[in-house]
C-alpha cells in the first residue's frame, strides 16, 4: 500500500496536509487540557471546605466527649456538640459534592474540547488521504495490467484538458491518435495519467 504520492508536488502537499491535521489534533488535545485543569481550580474552595468541615467536626466531637464526662449533665451538654459536628459533616461533603461537581465539569468540557475539533479534522483530511490511497492503488493496478497503458491513456484524455498541452498533437487530434493505437501518443497520455494519480511513469 502506497501512502505517500511519488511525485514530489504531491506528495509534498500531502506531508503537509498531514503535518497540519497532526498539529491541529496536538493543539486541541493541548488545549483541552488546560482548559481542564483551569477549571479544576475551581474545586479548591471545594477542599477547603471539606477540609474545614472535617476539622470542625472532629472538633466538636472531640468537644462533645469532653462534655459528656460532667458529672449529671454530660448527656445534655454532649447533644448540641454532637448536632454540630454533624453540620461540621454536612459541611465536608457538600464540599466534596463540589468537587464532584466541578471535576465531570472540567472532563466533559476536555472531552468536547478534544472530540469535536478532531472529528472535524478527521473528517475534512482522512476521506481525502484514504481516496488517494485507493485509487493510486487502482491506477497501479491498471498500469501493470496487459492494455493497461491504453486505460491510463484514455483516463488522461478524460482528465483535464491543461495537462495535454504537453504532447505534440498529431494529425487527427490525439484521441485519433489513441484511437489507432499511435504508441507515442498512448505512452505519452498514460505517463500524464500516472503523474495526475502522483505516481511516476
Amino acid at each position: 500500500m502506497l501512502l505517500y504520492a511519488q511525485t514530489p508536488a504531491r506528495r509534498t502537499r500531502q506531508l503537509l496536509a498531514d503535518l497540519v491535521a497532526a498539529v491541529v489534533i496536538a493543539a486541541a488535545v493541548w488545549f483541552a487540557l488546560a482548559a481542564h485543569s483551569a477549571i479544576m481550580l475551581l474545586a479548591e474552595p471545594g477542599r477547603k471546605v471539606e477540609s474545614s468541615g472535617h476539622s470542625l467536626a472532629t472538633a466538636l466531637d472531640n468537644a462533645g466527649e469532653t462534655a459528656s464526662e460532667v458529672p449529671f449533665v454530660g448527656d445534655l451538654l454532649k447533644q448540641p456538640f454532637q448536632s454540630a459536628a454533624d453540620a461540621g459533616t454536612g459541611l465536608a461533603d457538600a464540599g466534596q459534592s463540589l468537587q464532584d461537581t466541578v471535576s465531570q465539569v472540567a472532563t466533559l468540557t476536555a472531552l468536547a474540547l478534544i472530540v469535536f475539533p478532531v472529528a472535524f479534522v478527521l473528517l475534512l483530511w482522512l476521506p481525502l488521504r484514504l481516496r488517494w490511497i485507493r485509487r493510486s492503488a487502482a491506477v497501479r493496478r491498471l498500469r501493470d495490467t496487459a492494455g493497461g497503458a491504453d486505460l491510463l491513456a484514455l483516463r488522461a484524455l478524460t482528465g483535464p484538458p491543461g495537462d495535454l498541452s504537453a504532447i505534440s498533437v498529431p494529425p487527427g487530434g490525439l484521441a485519433d491518435a489513441w484511437r489507432r493505437g499511435d504508441r507515442d501518443v498512448v505512452s505519452a497520455l498514460s505517463r500524464i495519467a500516472l503523474r495526475q494519480a502522483g505516481l511516476r511513469p
